[in-house]
């Protein structure tokens, strides 16, 4: 990716997995208001330019809204899954107030997180089998050295069934 544009470090993948806040699953919709001009909105503009983007992608399923120049104060708007909203006053702070702010009120706490990174890691443990949404493999048969699934190469007429019995058969006849 070329680095053109105003300030091109915040689109790298190292950039943007530094960020800290991880809302909660309630969070369903963030609103941004401020203003481009004036000293009240300084901390907000920041916040949009350069913790927005953090934000987003540590947040993929959060829908963000930016509102510039319709508010005489900046602030923040959350909607809740349950319908209510969180507003979160935003004048005069900087950027990492902001986002201590936000984190501490919306976000998953350490805790939390750490769980589910252990459950994360708990099931994409390599001995685990099931639907490859959850696990690494399917069926036993994906790991190498274990007899293939006869849906993909047929076993061998030692291994059949059919073929033990027609074999008994012919022995005792």
């Amino acid at each position: 990716m070329p680095m053109k544009g105003r300030f091109p470090i915040r689109r790298t993948l190292q950039y943007l997995s530094q960020g800290d806040v991880i809302f909660k699953s309630s969070v369903k919709v963030m609103t941004v208001n401020y203003n481009t001009a004036g000293e009240l909105s300084e901390g907000a503009r920041k916040f949009v330019f350069f913790n927005i983007p953090q934000i987003q992608y540590k947040n993929p399923w959060v829908q963000i809204m930016l509102f510039r120049n319709m508010t005489p104060s900046p602030f923040l708007r959350f909607y809740l899954d349950n319908g209510e909203q969180v507003l979160v006053d935003v004048e005069d702070k900087t950027n990492k107030e902001i986002t201590e702010h936000i984190r501490k009120i919306l976000g998953k706490s350490k805790e939390t997180l750490e769980k589910e990174e252990r459950e994360r890691k708990k099931l994409s443990h390599p001995a685990t089998f099931g639907p490859k949404k959850y696990h690494l493999r399917e069926c036993m048969c994906e790991i190498e050295g274990q007899v293939p699934c006869p849906a993909f190469v047929p076993l061998p007429k030692e291994m059949r069934g059919k073929y033990k019995a027609a074999m008994k058969n012919e022995a005792s006849a």
